[in-house]
């Protein structure tokens, strides 16, 4: 039975704009729940959760259809309605359909990625097409994980813990969290799983000097700042003023000391600092491939050539920022990319061109395999 006609008429809405326009879909179904103050806790689930899960499986619902892909109305209800059978009553998927089509992704990223990662490609593809779950970090410096799931318990909220990462939980729903009384303690933070393990790469230890170059919003010195035992004097830095003071708020919440941020203008203002940091995090831009589950827009907003220009990035600002660590310093590459071309191949191709300034020690792809982890990637590398 198709739900009912208001709920579907909001999940149109939300396809029309965000294929039609070109816009997010996380924004455009913020957009639709408050234009619809009527709606209650579970219609909104509804339309979130389908429009996502539409977007998700784009190319797929229109094959099923067997029409080609349309932003009209009258043809959006009948993928729709496709869409729902499909669900529901688990229609057959007709098969020998490819990677590609069969997860669907678009035909240009599916032909790159078997490419870059060949037999690794199709458990991935899958992998990053399951829907994800909130994972917090429980912040060590004011309370351990199992004192947070007590707590969340208390303010009605379902856990468990989480075997992907030492301080991690898994929320059973996707609850607001910003209003309770442990959120606002600063007792933990949302953070993917896989993002969980990056900062512990830095190896952080009591009188650190850590520089993290693209910070953003400080996650990642939020967690290196916690395994030193609140101990270390970090800096983050990025292009976006914003995001510095989101940083600047966490690390009040969470009781983090020692942690200051500064604007980036260009790579002057990060080479400035050059003796100062013995360790450094490049988290640097990526394609965002390997957080498709978060980001369902990723499999048709990026394109080739946005992908080109964030290659080019990636090199400049690993070249760039990393002649401010100390020799003897360690320095920590990272993207949220499950590409090669973004990860492996740009870090031979800096140790080439350092011809010898720079040792790789270690590597590692954190699988997004895993049900409460992104798709990561870490070389750690050492200025000699």
């Amino acid at each position: 039975m198709i739900p009912h006609p208001n709920l579907v008429a909001g999940v149109l809405e939300v396809l029309e704009r965000t294929f039609g326009q070109r816009l997010y879909a996380d924004r455009v179904v913020d957009q639709v729940l408050r234009a619809n103050k009527r709606w209650g806790a579970r219609d909104r689930a509804f339309v979130a959760e389908h429009s996502y899960e539409i977007v998700r499986w784009w190319t797929l619902l229109w094959h099923l259809n067997g029409e080609e892909v349309q932003i009209k109305r009258k043809q959006l209800k009948s993928l729709f309605e496709t869409y729902w059978l499909w669900r529901e009553s688990g229609m057959p998927q007709p098969k020998d359909l490819g990677t590609g089509l069969a997860q669907s992704y678009a035909p240009w990223f599916d032909e790159m990625a078997s490419a870059e990662l060949g037999e690794d490609w199709p458990a991935l593809a899958a992998a990053l097409n399951r829907p994800a779950q909130v994972i917090l970090r429980a912040n060590s410096l004011k309370t351990n994980r199992e004192a947070v799931l007590d707590r969340l318990a208390g303010e009605g909220i379902a856990a468990e813990l989480s075997d992907v990462a030492p301080e991690a939980l898994v929320l059973a729903k996707r609850p607001r969290l910003q209003h309770l009384e442990s959120f606002k303690d600063g007792w933990y933070e949302v953070q993917d799983g896989g993002s969980q393990r990056i900062g512990a790469y830095l190896d952080p230890v009591p009188g650190d000097r850590i520089l993290d170059g693209c910070s953003g919003a400080g996650g990642k010195a939020l967690h290196a700042a916690a395994l030193a035992g609140g101990k270390a004097d970090i800096l983050c830095m990025d292009i976006e003023a914003y995001k510095l003071g989101e940083a600047e708020k966490r690390a009040l919440r969470a009781g983090v000391k020692g942690l200051r941020t500064e604007v980036i203008r260009s790579a002057a203002d990060v080479q400035r600092h050059a003796g100062w940091a013995n360790k450094m995090l490049l988290d640097v831009p990526c394609s965002g491939t390997g957080v498709i589950r978060r980001d369902v827009d990723t499999k048709w907003k990026l394109q080739p050539e946005h992908l080109d220009r964030t290659r080019e990035i990636q090199y400049a600002i690993l070249r760039d920022y990393s002649a401010a660590l100390q020799p003897g310093g360690l320095l920590v590459y990272a993207t949220c990319s499950i590409l090669r071309s973004e990860n492996e191949d740009q870090v031979r191709r800096f140790l080439d061109e350092k011809a010898g300034a720079f040792e790789l020690r270690e590597e590692v792809r954190i699988s997004p395999e895993h049900p409460h982890s992104d798709g990561y990637y870490v070389a750690r590398l050492y200025k000699r």
